[in-house]
C-alpha cells in the first residue's frame, strides 16, 4: 500500500472507560479501521488529562484513575478518512475528534 505525500491525520480523544457495545472503544475503533483497510492506527495512553467536564484523570499513585485519557491516531488519504468519520461517529458517545493535513515522508518498508 502506498500513501500519497498529502494525507490526513485523524486524532480521536476519549477516556479509557468508554465502550462500544461490549468492548473497549479503543479496541472497537482500531478493529473497524483495520476492517476498512485504513493504513494503520495507533492507540496512545496518557498519564494525565482532562476533557470537557474539567475532571482531572491521572495515573498518580495517590489518585488512581480507571479512566485515563486515550488518543487514537490514524493517517490515511482524505477520502478514506472521510469514509471512516460516519462510522466513528456511530461508535462514539463523547470525545474530541480532530483532523489535520499532514505530509507523509515515509510509509512501509524501504526496499533497495
Amino acid at each position: 500500500m502506498e500513501l500519497p505525500k498529502d494525507a490526513v491525520l485523524l486524532r480521536i480523544f476519549f477516556g479509557e472507560a468508554d465502550r462500544c457495545e461490549s468492548r473497549p472503544l479503543y479496541e472497537a475503533i482500531v478493529l473497524k479501521a483495520r476492517e476498512m483497510h485504513m493504513a494503520g492506527a495507533t492507540v496512545l495512553r496518557g498519564p494525565m488529562g482532562f476533557g470537557h467536564t474539567s475532571r482531572l484523570h491521572t495515573s498518580k499513585i495517590l489518585r488512581l484513575s480507571e479512566d485515563l485519557p486515550l488518543v487514537i491516531e490514524i493517517v490515511d488519504t482524505e477520502d478514506k478518512i472521510d469514509a471512516f468519520l460516519p462510522v466513528l461517529d456511530s461508535m462514539m458517545g463523547s470525545g474530541l475528534v480532530t483532523l489535520e493535513k499532514v505530509k507523509v515522508l515515509r510509509y512501509g518498508v524501504r526496499t533497495n
